[in-house]
């Protein structure tokens, strides 16, 4: 390929994943969500449309959502301590275990075809989206989380699917909290310093994985994208602040109905892509 060509593509790259920074900001202050459940979606179309490798695009879209969320769950954890909405009980209790899913799920997200990783975040997304559309405010199943075994099997599930989705597990943790009647803020709070052990192994593990795959497009560490990394990160953190003050002049029931089609058909997409 001529030079003037890859160069124009990486320019029309960095416009395209910094936007999706952007984005995933808002749609972070917006909606208490976790920026991997956008990241990871657009930037899977984002590398479909440059044509990347069908064969790592989805493991690059993973690993670089899980690289920006490491800097982001220390600045959101530490906005949250100091607002005294970290639950380190809970924390203590579930980050080991949350721990140990993330490892277990990076090994298998190493080894399995992209495709695998791509039905998983499919159908994951949609139980998400049909969460935010239908379910009801307040409601939930007991007054209190359940009792180990039962507590630590929770957060190893949510930490194995988290990094094989490439998100930091607020996704999963806040609504599988809310359920037992867990507070909000709380919940939130705790989830985002929850996200860093979740991130980290992943991380680590799709850089290593990734070295020898010749299919990478070019300023890849591993499954890393470096440009995605470099651009997400500071889009968030630009973004996040104009989300949440949208948050306080939009309706949150509509919005949370808005995002929940957006991932119904962002699931739905990538179904059509596995069937393609």
């Amino acid at each position: 390929m001529d030079a003037s060509v890859i160069d124009a593509t990486l320019v029309a790259l960095a416009f395209a994943v910094f936007a999706t920074g952007l984005f995933a900001g808002v749609l972070a202050g917006l909606l208490g969500v976790g920026g991997g459940i956008v990241i990871v979606p657009v930037l899977f179309h984002i590398l479909t449309g440059f044509n990347i490798d069908p064969s790592v695009k989805m493991h690059l879209a993973v690993g670089t959502s899980l690289a920006t969320i490491i800097p982001t769950s220390i600045i959101s954890a530490r906005s949250h301590h100091k607002r005294g909405s970290v639950d380190f009980d809970l924390l203590k209790s579930w980050a080991p275990m949350a721990l140990i899913g993330a490892l277990i799920g990076t090994v298998i997200a190493v080894y399995v075809k992209g495709a695998v990783l791509t039905g998983v975040f499919a159908v994951v997304a949609l139980i998400v989206a049909a969460h935010m559309a239908f379910a009801r405010e307040g409601m939930h199943i007991s007054d209190r989380l359940p009792k180990a075994p039962i507590k630590h099997l929770i957060a190893v599930i949510i930490g194995g699917f988290s990094t094989m989705m490439g998100i930091g597990g607020g996704t999963l943790s806040v609504p599988t909290l809310s359920l037992f009647n867990f507070p909000i803020k709380r919940a939130v709070g705790t989830a985002s310093a929850l996200g860093l052990v979740i991130a980290i192994p992943g991380t680590i593990g799709f850089l290593y994985s990734g070295m020898g795959e010749p299919n990478r497009p070019p300023f890849s560490l591993g499954y890393v994208s470096l440009i995605g990394f470099a651009l997400i990160v500071p889009a968030t953190m630009l973004a996040a602040p104009w989300g949440a003050r949208m948050a306080h002049a939009m309706s949150t029931k509509w919005l949370r109905r808005a995002f929940a089609l957006f991932l119904a058909i962002t699931s739905a997409r990538m179904f059509y892509s596995l069937l393609g």
